[in-house]
């Protein structure tokens, strides 16, 4: 990563993007990717520092996206 704050800020946009595409609350992303709610939330709000590849892949599957759609901008 050559800038980590500018991309975790880019994923956190594009995760709640894609959720409110959805339609879907933060509680039921966490419950179809399968990880915990206060995941999605530091996760879209830019609390977290370093999210987990694999985490990556359960939400870009669960809002049938590519993580590299997560990823970019």
């Amino acid at each position: 990563m050559n800038n980590p704050k500018k991309e975790l800020a880019i994923v956190s946009r594009k995760v709640r993007k894609y959720r409110k595409e959805k339609g879907l609350s933060q509680d039921r992303l966490a419950k179809k990717a399968d990880v915990a709610f206060h995941t999605i939330v530091k996760l879209e709000s830019g609390d977290t520092s370093n999210p987990m590849a694999d985490t990556l892949k359960s939400i870009a599957d669960a809002l049938e996206v590519s993580v590299d759609d997560l990823l970019n901008e």
